[in-house]
């Protein structure tokens, strides 16, 4: 590296350890840290400043990866390279403003919802609508919500700074909402008078169309653009909704230019969000983004034997693991799971085993054998990526056939009690170690992949129905 200007010397370091980089981790992950670093290299090749998105993201790069890339740098030159890490300078965002309805008192009445979300039970302030129980203590942490549990505690210590604004996605049941409600709650005992609204984005549908109706935007714009941490669920909801958008767009800016903090959370990342704005999808993928993913057998474990606590029952760990193993889309899923058998319990004046929890979710484990099988696995599969179903045992190898077939290995594995030698003989006489291949591939990719995981999310609750 020693022919050439120095600005092209210190651009080669960097693009060949980012080459070495991107060879030796999984995709997902390079894009998501990597890729969208920028360097300054000292002049003499011994310092190295990585310019990154936010402070979460600087926290997470040195914790993770300065270590290898200092280590990767040294390799290169030959000589020990400091790193150091610094925030980007943040370009001034577009204030283009959207085109106007022609009618749209009209178009907002067709955006109505015909049932306003209901309000959460147990409200510790009627004007925030926060649920009191829902609480970082109360949630259970584990390696499916780790870090975006660590992003919504540094949201609740320092409002209107940090990762603004938090968009969190994950399926149906995952603790989206107890996260959002967490914040809240905290920040409300750290600031009592702070002005805090959580709301369902069908909510926020019903009150542009009132507003419209009442001729009552005034009183509008002052609840939404008057707080100070708007927490807002399920923001998929504003799918074709365009003067609800443009309103949601509106609110938005005016709180971040206040400093305001907004935390939403949706059933995907922003760019999978179908039918909404462009200039608000980038809004929304401006701070930061993190997935929840579906539990872990022992953060399941954990959940169950928590939750029976807070009821005042005991949940010994056998049942818990038997619970966990049966039980493995959501958490919703899980508490409703552990209802049943404590009911089950008092009812019959029997002490919670496992027998107990079979006889007590017999029904559930009946339906959820009855329904999952190899064949219906790999009919839904086929469907989803647009296959044959005997492509699924056919010998064929195209990446456009292989991949789902291993992909409904996987969910074969993880879905119902065959064996893998059984998995295999249904897919049309394969080798167990070729399921096994395909269950530990997929498996890994879904830790890194945010739309593989999203894609397995859909199916496995379609297949459960």
């Amino acid at each position: 590296m020693s022919q050439g200007s120095p600005e092209t010397i210190h651009h080669d370091l960097w693009q060949a350890c980012v080459d070495r980089l991107a060879q030796e981790m999984p995709e997902q992950q390079f894009n998501t840290w990597i890729r969208p670093l920028s360097a300054r290299v000292s002049d003499d090749l011994g310092r190295v400043t990585l310019l990154v998105g936010n402070r979460f993201k600087m926290d997470w790069i040195r914790t993770q990866y300065a270590a290898r890339i200092a280590a990767l740098l040294a390799d290169l030159t030959e000589s020990e390279v400091t790193i150091e890490l610094a925030l980007a300078p943040r370009e001034a965002p577009s204030r283009t403003q959207p085109a106007s309805a022609s009618n749209p008192r009209d178009q907002v009445l067709a955006e109505a919802p015909e049932v306003a979300a209901p309000v959460p039970p147990g409200l510790a302030d009627s004007r925030s609508r926060l649920n009191a129980a829902l609480t970082f203590a109360t949630l259970v942490e584990g390696s499916a919500n780790r870090m975006a549990r660590a992003a919504a505690m540094h949201v609740a210590g320092s409002p209107g700074h940090l990762y603004n604004p938090l968009f969190i996605y994950g399926g149906v049941g995952l603790g989206k909402t107890h996260l959002m409600h967490a914040i809240g709650n905290q920040l409300l005992t750290d600031k009592p008078n702070a002005r805090i609204l959580y709301i369902h984005a069908e909510q926020f549908v019903t009150d542009v169309v009132k507003s419209y109706q009442r001729k009552t935007f005034d009183e509008f714009k002052e609840r939404y653009h008057s707080l100070d941490l708007l927490l807002i669920d399920d923001v998929q909801f504003f799918a074709n909704k365009d003067r609800t958008q443009e309103e949601f767009f509106n609110a938005f800016e005016a709180l971040l230019a206040k400093k305001s903090h907004i935390v939403m959370t949706s059933d995907t990342y922003p760019k999978g969000l179908a039918d909404i704005h462009e200039r608000l999808v980038s809004r929304f993928d401006s701070g930061l983004t993190v997935a929840i993913e579906p539990p872990e057998l022992e953060m399941r474990v954990a959940i169950l034997i928590n939750k029976a606590e807070a009821e005042g029952a005991s949940m010994p760990e056998d049942v818990a693991f038997f619970v966990a193993k049966n039980v493995r889309s959501n958490v919703r899923e899980l508490e409703g799971a552990l209802r049943k058998i404590l009911a089950y319990s008092r009812f019959n004046h029997k002490d919670v085993s496992i027998q107990l929890a079979r006889d007590a979710l017999k029904d559930l484990l009946t339906i959820q054998n009855r329904q999952i099988s190899v064949e219906n696995i790999q009919k839904t599969v086929a469907d989803f990526y647009k296959i044959k179903v005997a492509d699924m045992y056919s010998k064929k190898r195209p990446a456009s056939i292989a991949r789902p077939r291993q992909i409904a290995m996987y969910l074969a594995k993880e879905l119902t009690q065959k064996s893998l030698p059984e998995i295999g003989e249904l897919f049309g006489g394969r080798d167990h170690t070729t399921v096994l291949h395909a269950v530990r591939k997929i498996a890994a990719e879904r830790a890194q992949l945010a739309e593989l995981n999203q894609q397995l999310h859909v199916l496995e609750q379609t297949l459960k129905g």
